[in-house]
């Protein structure tokens, strides 16, 4: 069975919106779609912002389910960021080490392969740019 490169996961971490914008069209060059390209910043108004600048989405309802997105209701923002993350198959390790990112104001940019993930399940072929340790 031959793997499409636009069914595996990539996560970029870039410093601002015009690195999104080139991030999005490598992306896209590659294969992906814009609807399959999110991007996520810790404060809520400027994924809003990015999201809209660059055509790309907002990881909600769909990707996430809907326990999580009713349980991210009641969860500080950096709790919600991480259940995002690991609705996309994110681990649990590597959601915090994105979310610490995005603490330090930089923008998290996901080239998604399109499967749902629950509780402490992960895809362990994620590719992480720039390389996590």
């Amino acid at each position: 069975m031959e793997t499409n490169v636009t069914n595996m996961t990539k996560v970029q971490t870039v410093n601002t919106a015009g690195d999104v914008h080139a991030q999005v069209d490598k992306f896209v060059t590659e294969g992906y779609s814009t609807d399959r390209i999110y991007v996520l910043a810790h404060d809520k108004d400027r994924t809003d912002r990015v999201a809209d600048q660059t055509g790309t989405e907002q990881i909600g309802m769909d990707e996430e389910g809907m326990g999580t997105a009713i349980a991210n209701i009641f969860r500080s923002r950096g709790d919600e960021l991480r259940a995002k993350m690991r609705s996309m198959g994110i681990s649990d390790n590597d959601a915090e080490r994105l979310e610490e990112d995005m603490d330090r104001d930089k923008i998290v940019v996901i080239a998604w392969g399109g499967k749902e993930y629950d509780n402490d399940d992960f895809d362990p072929t994620i590719t992480y740019f720039p390389y996590m340790v």
